[in-house]
């Protein structure tokens, strides 16, 4: 049996460009998880600064958390998720949506909900992905508040909102 030199060229030709656009999307799923990518929107220096005086921002044993590691979901449909709501960001910051700092706390709540709503969705994600409640050493009361707000159904968004950013206005 004798293959079809175009058929040939068609599957190799097929598999190259499989291979470059897996590469591609690849390269582009880290260039826009970087802390760099992230702080290169202008309005984004409302929160950086407000997470610069958070425990986050230089934990006690050298880590320091950036902005992908709790924006940016780790499994990859959730994360292509994330990434084609950030390109409505990147559309939002080309009209100037939150081009000043009275902008941006006028959308802060909104903006601030639908991250805890994301939060709440799965289970604290990206917090339980560096943080164990079962491994934590911690006061035995606080291990008891803990127990009881996950038996409660609790997820850590609940009670940590402000953790890493200013809580909107009135909260």
């Amino acid at each position: 049996m004798r293959i079809d030199r175009k058929i040939l060229l068609l599957l190799g030709g097929g598999a190259v460009l499989g291979i470059a656009g897996t590469v591609s999307f690849d390269g582009a799923m880290k260039a826009t998880s970087t802390q760099e990518f992230c702080l290169s929107c202008h309005e984004m220096s409302i929160p950086h600064r407000e997470y610069q005086g958070k425990a986050h921002a230089q934990s006690r044993v050298g880590f320091t958390v950036t902005c992908g590691d709790c924006h940016i979901p780790r499994a990859l449909i959730p994360k292509v998720e994330r990434k084609i709501i950030a390109a409505r960001e990147v559309w939002h910051h080309m009209l100037g949506t939150l081009d000043t700092p009275e902008k941006y706390e006028a959308h802060r709540r909104e903006m601030a909900e639908r991250e805890w709503a994301r939060m709440e969705a799965d289970d604290s994600a990206a917090c339980r992905h560096c943080h164990d409640p079962d491994k934590m050493q911690t006061k035995p009361h606080i291990q008891q508040i803990h127990q009881q707000a996950l038996q409660g159904g609790a997820t850590c968004i609940n009670c940590h909102k402000g953790i890493a950013h200013n809580l909107p206005g009135g909260m």
